[in-house]
């Protein structure tokens, strides 16, 4: 009875301010597996708490939000059959439309490499292939990324570590289908149309994935959600890109 609460009572306690952002409350919370935490003010008087059960709310909001930017549209904000057809729209047209614009990046590259395709045809087979596996792998890497940084597990800070990782993992990607690739298109094209395609899966596979991981580390280095600028963003540029590596590599050795 004698014993007084502050001889007893943690002081250091993790506390969060009334001014910081939902989303930072809830990864705090996960990191140290609170059941609650304080809300104080600038000088640390207590206004209220924060508990688990709202906590929730918070994360699954914020994983709503990122996957529907990640898919290129605006977060609904309601269920989705009580959101109006015109909201629908409105919620996806101008991802639509900027996704548009920077397509003709790649249709600007095919323009500039027509002579090209001209003189050897079979090279346009290949281009939905090379486009398909650019874009996939970007995508693959920006997810990758995106959702580590959502957990704390990677920061702009890191950018060396991941770009290096990522490189190393474009390079084995790359060359795994290029090996299965070459043994087809030398078997039905030719030997030059096979090392063309195996070259360019391999330098495509590795440019996808250092864009991929490269893109959302900035967008947070700037204070852009990286959900925003991820798969859409990536798989455009990556197309484009992967053109121009595949021209250049067919260029050289066709000696065109």
């Amino acid at each position: 009875p004698e014993t007084l609460v502050q001889d007893i009572m943690t002081t250091d306690v993790v506390a969060m301010r009334v001014d910081d952002d939902q989303e930072d409350v809830a990864r705090q919370m996960t990191k140290y597996d609170f059941l609650a935490i304080p809300v104080v003010d600038e000088v640390n008087r207590m206004l209220g708490i924060i508990t688990y059960d709202d906590v929730m709310d918070v994360l699954q909001q914020e994983a709503t939000e990122d996957l529907a930017r990640m898919g290129a549209s605006e977060p609904l904000g309601q269920r989705y059959f009580n959101v109006s057809i015109l909201n629908l729209i409105r919620s996806r047209v101008v991802w639509l439309f900027l996704l548009a614009v920077a397509a003709t990046l790649t249709v600007n590259v095919l323009s500039y490499y027509e002579e090209v395709l001209e003189q050897v045809v079979s090279l346009s087979l290949f281009i939905p292939l090379l486009i398909g596996v650019g874009g996939n792998a970007g995508a693959q890497s920006a997810t990758t990324i995106v959702r580590a940084m959502a957990t704390e597990e990677v920061c702009p800070r890191d950018i060396l570590r991941v770009l290096f990782r990522e490189v190393r993992v474009g390079i084995l990607l790359g060359s795994a289908l290029a090996f299965v690739g070459f043994l087809f298109v030398w078997l039905f094209f030719g030997l030059d149309m096979g090392m063309i395609v195996s070259t360019s899966l391999i330098a495509i596979c590795t440019l996808a994935s250092l864009v991929g991981s490269l893109m959302p580390i900035i967008a947070e280095h700037f204070g852009v959600d990286p959900a925003v600028i991820s798969a859409p963003f990536v798989t455009t540029i990556v197309d484009a890109t992967g053109l121009i590596v595949y021209f250049i590599i067919a260029r050289a050795i066709f000696g065109i």
